[in-house]
């Protein structure tokens, strides 16, 4: 089971001070937190991808590239990379250098987009969103798997000849998930491909967030990759922790109360009941996160959003520190315990898709075909 943490690097007032970070303290507070998780033994740091106010990161490679320089072990990827209004040629080299520079520890999540207004600054049309992904994924396959690409599609330039540089780190492409909310489309294109499918669930209820589960897990194993508890899941959480449950809800109370990304909507008490935020003591945490367990079935990837809303950034390094030595090491026996030997405990790395050999699915631009045709 990996565990870690994911950034939407959102500059928010703090609303006890008054105080907003410059955009320069926001990146420096990303690259700390990201050092501290691999500190407390946290396994990935993932960064979203913005291109407009209050969010920062909107050059994810480059980030993740710094922060692979200072650290060993950590996994980075993102939360979430745009495979609609980013080229997919440019997406290929980008994270295929990336690779390079971390050894490896490179996976990402690719991503429609919600902020409608991106995607005419990119030329795109956010009409054809759903279009967009489904063709730029499926040239961006071809990009990391075939030496010289010849490529005509409806949404960017013909390609002729063309061979993206440098090749993917040992001949291997970095492992890939679909994040999707709602789309039952992105759902079924993680299935065909046998990718992962990381169910961002932070502002919904966990019976939306089974039934998508349960569509990608039925569709995996409808395309040959194997059983349906056997498909790759991944899923997000929010918590804010102290060493009681009052502290917790005291201490965060007016950071959700004023945070846009809350909407000034329901009571924190209503939204923690309707979604996965839990404001509490790390017992609270531990219990809600195995939930989901029993709701999505057994899965393989946990990030926590936990610097958002305007928290100064040694109030998040805190808890990042609660999260890395009270709650992860008893999350991680718990979710052991109860998984099934044939069910896999984590995603694919860089390191055991080398280990499968060249011959295997992975390396197939549409395995899913592949494996009807031999069926």
């Amino acid at each position: 089971m990996q565990l870690g943490l994911f950034s939407v690097g959102d500059v928010t007032m703090d609303p006890t001070t008054g105080r907003t970070p410059t955009e320069g303290e926001r990146i420096e507070a990303m690259t700390r937190i990201a050092l501290k998780a691999e500190e407390v033994g946290l396994d990935v740091f993932a960064t979203g991808e913005h291109h407009n106010p209050p969010f920062v990161p909107s050059a994810p490679t480059t980030h993740l590239a710094f922060i692979a320089a200072q650290t060993e072990r950590l996994i980075l990827s993102t939360a979430t990379t745009l495979i609609t209004t980013t080229d997919p040629v440019r997406i290929a080299e980008d994270y295929a250098f990336l690779q390079h520079l971390a050894k490896g520890r490179v996976d990402l999540m690719m991503g429609r987009g919600n902020t409608g207004p991106v995607y005419p600054w990119f030329g795109k049309d956010i009409r054809q969103g759903i279009p967009l992904a489904v063709e730029n994924y499926h040239l961006l396959r071809r990009l990391w798997r075939e030496e010289v690409v010849d490529w005509e599609g409806k949404f960017r330039t013909p390609l002729h000849g063309f061979t993206s540089t440098p090749r993917p780190l040992d001949d291997t492409p970095p492992f890939v998930w679909h994040g999707s909310i709602r789309s039952t489309e992105i759902a079924e294109q993680a299935a065909y491909y046998g990718d992962g499918f990381f169910h961002n669930n932070i502002f919904w209820n966990i019976e939306h967030t089974a039934q998508m589960v349960n569509l990608y897990r039925r569709r995996f194993e409808h395309y040959g990759h194997g059983s349906a508890d056997q498909a790759i899941v991944g899923l997000g959480g929010q918590a804010f922790m102290a060493a009681t449950e009052a502290e917790a809800k005291r201490t965060f109370r007016p950071y959700f109360d004023n945070a846009p990304v809350y909407g000034h909507g329901p009571s924190m008490e209503q939204f923690t009941q309707a979604t996965p935020l839990t404001v509490g003591t790390p017992e609270m945490v531990i219990e809600r996160t195995l939930g989901f367990a029993d709701a999505v079935g057994d899965y393989q990837r946990q990030l926590f959003l936990m610097d958002h809303a305007g928290l100064p950034i040694e109030m998040v390094l805190e808890q990042v520190e609660m999260l890395g030595t009270e709650v992860v090491p008893v999350l991680r026996k718990e979710f052991e315990a109860r998984r099934p030997a044939h069910v896999p405990s984590d995603p694919p790395t860089h390191g055991s898709l080398v280990a499968q050999g060249p011959e295997s699915t992975f390396h197939l631009v549409a395995p899913a075909r592949a494996a009807a045709a031999t069926s």
